[in-house]
């Protein structure tokens, strides 16, 4: 599914996302695709209680849902990822909306930075081209909030392509892809 398609969460959402397990368990949905319970215990360590437990928490909150069509017998439950992208925007009506923002947009920090750390730790083991391939971009813009959605549009309009059409060869790797623009002070 493309960041096009994406969804604004209500706050249950985004408390639903925003738990190490669950955003784990989303993140191997988007990568590998569809999956059992018994799969993702066994990727994860985890028991399959618990993810079985957690799953139905994402299902609840509409972040993920059951692929009938893929079991082999009325015992077998596959999962998939309804959601490609995440907006941490939450209605001002809804009940402790900011303080569960805040939270979750920590979280996500906290996520993105590790996943970076991750990679400057692991670069040797990918090789010179993926170094050389390498995306860190930062860059200080004067915008209007206007042209800030304005580019946020054009650079989903991007990600869409190659979401939509992943590269198949056999040296592909999950690649994560985060980008944040804010208004901010040098």
């Amino acid at each position: 599914m493309s960041p096009k398609k994406a969804r604004t969460p209500g706050a249950s959402r985004v408390q639903a996302v925003d738990h190490p397990l669950r955003r784990r368990l989303l993140d191997l949905l988007a990568v590998d695709g569809p999956s059992t319970v018994s799969i993702l215990a066994a990727t994860t360590g985890e028991m399959v209680g618990n993810i079985s437990h957690h799953l139905k928490v994402l299902a609840t909150a509409g972040v993920i849902e059951e692929v009938p069509e893929l079991a082999k017998d009325k015992r077998e439950r596959w999962w998939k990822s309804v959601w490609s992208s995440y907006s941490w925007r939450l209605g001002d009506d809804e009940p402790g909306a900011e303080l569960i923002g805040g939270v979750a947009e920590e979280s996500n920090v906290t996520y993105r930075a590790a996943k970076v750390r991750d990679w400057v730790a692991r670069r040797p083991e990918y090789g010179t081209a993926w170094a050389e391939a390498e995306l860190t971009l930062d860059v200080w813009l004067r915008l209007t909030p206007e042209r800030l959605a304005e580019l946020r549009g054009r650079l989903q309009d991007v990600l869409e392509e190659y979401v939509d059409q992943p590269s198949t060869e056999p040296d592909a790797e999950p690649v994560y892809l985060f980008a944040q623009g804010v208004p901010a002070q040098p």
